[in-house]
């Protein structure tokens, strides 16, 4: 169900029933696009049911699924269409289009193609956890994340969201961590990992499969090189890549964690699912932002980091939606 996740916290202000939230989705149910349209995003029931609900709620967590149907125009197709065009606005006239006229051309092209375009149609799972204000988005695409949180907002009076802040940057957690070979407790760190140079050469040297508790690591690292994604294991249960943005990229729900998931029907096997994957994510994603020094609001004082660990914020700057 889930396989990358962009976290967010919800207002604290705001507030609603499951009921509410699902009567104010309806206006945004997904219609396919139209001939003369891009792109469509709109809510769909999340166990795939015909006229479904586009909430369920599960062991207090709510998942939405969010499709978005996008018209597959290739530039090179629109520019053969336009040249064409201007080609024959020129045999008429005997004047060659300029280039503010080939521009025009070009949208005119477009706009003749859509209805003949391919489309491409993609989900995203959303879930919200009401109780800790939680919103997570499977993406790991900040555009995506943002057209689902905007969205949301558009749909729910009061609806505000921001990025999670926290006291250390994840950067500098995961470099201490390959520094020290001490991950916080609760954590292993895999072997998969990514470092890139902040100079103007911005290098890059990925490891994969490969022991990262080595002098090479450590010295790429003193050297200027910070890492912006680390595989880690969590309690033995969950493995994911943690990226320098605080995402949690391939998410893998590791064996014995679905072990006691009954065998039942579709529907029981939605919940047991949902109840499952929230549960472990639920305990996960507190145990990374205490890792990481605790959450704040965007512009406190950090608090005294782990000597050696950078105390920026994550995306300190970024202003709420």
């Amino acid at each position: 169900m889930f396989k990358n996740l962009s976290l967010f916290r919800i207002g604290a202000a705001w507030s609603a029933s499951s009921s509410q939230v699902e009567d104010l989705l309806q206006k945004d149910v997904f219609q396919p696009c139209g001939a003369a349209q891009l792109q469509s995003a709109g809510w769909v029931p999340p166990r795939g049911l015909a006229h479904g609900p586009l909430l369920e709620a599960v062991d207090g967590q709510w998942v939405l699924r969010l499709k978005v149907q996008r018209k597959l125009l290739p530039s090179a197709v629109v520019r053969e269409r336009a040249d064409d065009i201007a080609q024959h606005i020129e045999h008429s006239t005997g004047r060659k289009p300029g280039r503010k006229q080939m521009k025009e051309l070009r949208e005119q092209a477009a706009l003749e193609l859509l209805p003949q375009a391919f489309t491409r149609a993609s989900t995203r799972w959303v879930w919200i956890d009401p109780a800790r204000h939680l919103l997570a988005i499977d993406t790991s695409s900040a555009a995506r994340a943002e057209e689902v949180v905007t969205l949301l907002v558009k749909a729910l009076p009061g609806f505000e969201v921001r990025q999670i802040h926290t006291a250390v940057s994840p950067q500098a957690l995961m470099s201490d961590w390959l520094l020290s070979g001490e991950p916080a407790a609760g954590f292993t760190v895999d072997r998969e990992c990514e470092l890139k140079s902040d100079d103007e050469m911005k290098s890059v040297v990925r490891y994969a499969r490969h022991r990262l508790d080595i002098d090479e690591v450590r010295a790429h690292i003193q050297s200027g090189k910070r890492p912006t994604r680390l595989a880690l294991t969590w309690a033995e249960r969950v493995s994911f890549v943690l990226t320098e943005g605080l995402q949690l990229k391939r998410l893998n729900f590791l064996d014995g964690v679905y072990e006691d998931r009954p065998s039942v029907g579709a529907d029981e096997a939605f919940d047991a699912d949902v109840a499952i994957a929230t549960g472990e994510l639920r305990r996960l994603i507190p145990d990374l932002i205490e890792a990481l020094g605790g959450e704040q609001e965007p512009g406190a004082t950090a608090a005294a980091p782990r000597p050696g660990l950078d105390p920026t914020p994550t995306e300190a700057d970024a202003a709420p939606w």
